[in-house]
């Protein structure tokens, strides 16, 4: 389920992946990508220049909650060669940010016309990959039922530093039925390459967010009565930490804002 020029789209969730690439590439759709394609992976966009390219693979590496690897593209080429076919980074995806020395300087449906022969592309697993799962097996996806962006969270917890890269851990948070929890910590665990079990259950305090109300990226969502707030490692992190760490000049996707890829999720499995 998603929005084509504010209309919702149901068909979008059993859509071939490269069908909806082609059309957001030619602007027919637009808007947040939780709950399209069905089955299909889903990535989180990060693309800096070369010279701090390194910096950022060792920050990845050594973050593989909130940064789990799918692709690394080759320097300057806008076109991924693994997890998606006919593929241009710079066209494929909704909705674009860039940054530049940390700051937010606009976001864009097509960043074709800022690219740069000297840029490495990131393409980071996603949560949204692992919401199939859960409705399958009868674990409510709020954001997906009210079609809204996930609600996502700046914490206190820590990432381990990389060259120039530092800062805290970025969250997404889906409410689930106290009963459920248990049910959906073991769905997920099981595909850590998209940011695999829930890092914190409850109490959001805890993990430094003081107002559930107010998402710091993404959308509010209702928490009926008997759930509770589950909280995933995020794709959003990068953008937090390129805020902290204010490199000259980065690309990444909008929250919410992904690119479908041609992996199945089930092949993203343990």
């Amino acid at each position: 389920m998603n929005f084509v020029e504010g209309m919702i789209i149901m068909d979008m969730m059993t859509a071939r992946p490269y069908d909806v690439r082609l059309m957001i590439r030619q602007g027919q759709l637009k808007g947040q990508t939780s709950g399209m394609c069905k089955g299909y992976a889903q990535a989180n966009l990060v693309t800096l220049p070369r010279n701090i390219a390194y910096d950022f693979l060792l920050f990845a590496q050594r973050n593989p909650r909130p940064c789990p690897l799918l692709e690394v593209s080759n320097t300057g080429d806008r076109f991924l060669h693994q997890i998606a076919e006919d593929c241009d980074i710079a066209t494929d995806i909704p909705k674009y940010r860039i940054y530049e020395h940390g700051e937010l300087k606009g976001e864009y449906e097509n960043v074709a016309e800022f690219w740069r022969d000297d840029l490495v592309s990131f393409l980071i697993g996603c949560s949204f990959s692992f919401e199939g799962d859960l409705l399958e097996a009868d674990v409510p996806v709020r954001q997906i039922e009210e079609g809204k962006n996930v609600p996502m969270y700046n914490t206190n917890i820590p990432c381990q530093s990389a060259g120039i890269f530092h800062g805290n851990m970025v969250v997404s948070m889906r409410p689930i039925p106290y009963e459920l929890v248990p049910k959906a910590v073991l769905i997920t665990g099981q595909m850590p390459k998209v940011h695999g079990a829930p890092v914190h259950i409850g109490s959001p305090e805890v993990i430094g967010i003081k107002d559930l109300s107010k998402p710091d990226y993404g959308e509010l969502v209702t928490i009926k009565e008997g759930e509770v707030p589950v909280f995933w490692p995020c794709g959003v992190t990068p953008q937090n930490i390129i805020m902290s760490s204010k490199p000259d000049f980065v690309i990444t996707h909008a929250p919410g804002h992904m690119l479908i890829t041609d992996v199945k999720n089930i092949n993203l499995k343990f």
